[in-house]
Parts: C-alpha cells; structure tokens; sequence
C-alpha cells in the first residue's frame, strides 16, 4: 500500500508501548542504546552477567519506562529461551532485540589461541545468534520485529592483534545479512550499526597516548573521537518504523573513517 507523502509523521521514530532486550545494557554503548530506545518510548530488558551499581535502573525509569535485569551468562545454551521467556513474562512483549554485548582481547597471531578465541567468539557471535534465533518465532507469529547487531570498523579491515575480534564482526554482518534476507518477507528487519572510534573505557589508554591518538584522528574526517551519544539516534532509526524498509543493511557511524 503506497503512503502518501503527505501523511508522514515524525511518530514513525516512536518506540511507545514497545518492548527492547539489549545485551551489554549496563555499560558503555549497550548502556546508551538502551537510554536512547528508553527515550524513544521502549521498555527495557538487561540480560547480564552481572547488575551495575544501579545507574541504569535510574536512567531507563527516569524516562518513564520500565526497566528490568536477569542476571545470567548470555552464552549458556539454556539462556536465550530464558531470556526470551522473561521478556514476554515481565514486561508483556517483544519488539526489538540489541545485540551489543562483546568483548575484545589483544594478542598477535602467534600468541592468540583457543583460550583466547573461543570466549570471544560464543559472546560476540554465537550469543547474537542464538538470541535471535530464539526470538524468531515470536517475532513471526506476531508479524514484525527489529534486530539490530552490534558490529564495528573491523567488520571490514583484518584489525592487528585482534584475529579474533575481527572475525566475529565479519561474522555479526554476514549473520546480519543472511538473517534479514529469510525474515524481511515476515515484516522483521535485520540490520547492524558499526562503531567507529569512540571516547570509551576501552580506549581510554590509547586516547591518552599522544602518538596513537593523533594516528587515529588523521583517519577520521570528522577529526575527533565519536561520543556514545553520536550512536543513539542511530539505534532509535533501526529499531523503529522510520526503517521499515531497511534491510540487511550495515550502517557505520565512524565519522568518516572509511572513507579516508
């Protein structure tokens, strides 16, 4: 059915009555994924290893909506069913699903082993994908739903030190890809955000070296260090209606950097 232009509303960027799960929602990007969907009218559901000191919880019902935490390890083979179970129970649906939970370890090629590798991949790669795959058939039966993963710059560069790390989000896109392909035609969407280079914890000691820091700000046009808050409008884009025809899609917000 063609919409006329005329009725366009800014109301498709609404998350009202709608319910989120977003891993890694207690820190960092999670963390401001979860603050903007919260924003945006959304429920919010935290699976997590472990609470943070309370500071989410405050952000999220301080906008008015929900927020609720399961403590678990996402990468156990009985968690994606419990914690789909949970969000349906607790907060009454779902409606989009953020896979940011990741972790990142450094090594170079020669030292990096299965100890090192195998972690990295059941978070950064397995867990997304058996959440989503649990989320599936309610999504299906439902007739729409939005799962938006979490990838970043090494999706499309090999990334020194972090074989790894790199091969997860070349994974998280091509998992994206294939996903949205099967489930576009039951009105869901698949899509992923890519981060570039952000002001975070994990980058605080290369920030603080001059050298690499300004290796770092040569490369990105915008010439600063992105900040959380430049990924929250994209996660409210790809988890709403305004990206209804969005599919399969890898949307970079790295200032520029791919580009140079």
């Amino acid at each position: 059915m063609t919409m006329d232009i005329t009725d366009f509303s800014l109301d498709v960027f609404s998350l009202e009555g709608k319910v989120a799960i977003v891993t890694g929602g207690n820190s960092g990007l999670g963390q401001a994924f979860a603050l903007a969907l919260a924003k945006a009218g959304a429920d919010i559901f935290v699976p997590s290893i472990a609470d943070d000191d309370g500071t989410t919880r405050s952000l999220i019902e301080a906008t008015g909506r929900r927020y609720e935490f399961l403590e678990i390890d996402i990468t156990g083979p009985e968690a994606p069913a419990r914690v789909i179970q949970d969000t349906l129970e607790r907060l009454g649906g779902l409606d989009v699903i953020v896979n940011s939970a990741g972790i990142s370890k450094l090594a170079g090629v020669q030292e990096f082993d299965r100890e090192q590798w195998d972690p990295m991949v059941d978070l950064n790669l397995t867990a997304p994908f058996a959440l989503s795959q649990a989320a599936v058939e309610h999504f299906i039966a439902q007739g729409s739903g939005k799962i938006i993963n979490i990838a970043s710059l090494f999706a499309f560069l090999g990334g020194q030190s972090s074989p790894a790390y790199a091969a997860t989000k070349h994974g998280i896109v091509g998992f994206t890809k294939a996903y949205s392909d099967e489930l576009a035609g039951h009105g869901i969407q698949v899509n992923a955000i890519a981060p570039g280079y952000f002001a975070t914890a994990l980058t605080a000691t290369t920030r603080a070296d001059p050298d690499a820091s300004r290796q770092i700000l040569e490369h990105i046009p915008a010439g600063r260090w992105g900040e959380v808050s430049d990924l929250m409008g994209a996660a409210v884009f790809l988890a709403s209606k305004a990206s209804g025809y969005v599919n399969g899609h890898v949307l970079t917000v790295d200032g520029g950097y791919l580009v140079r």
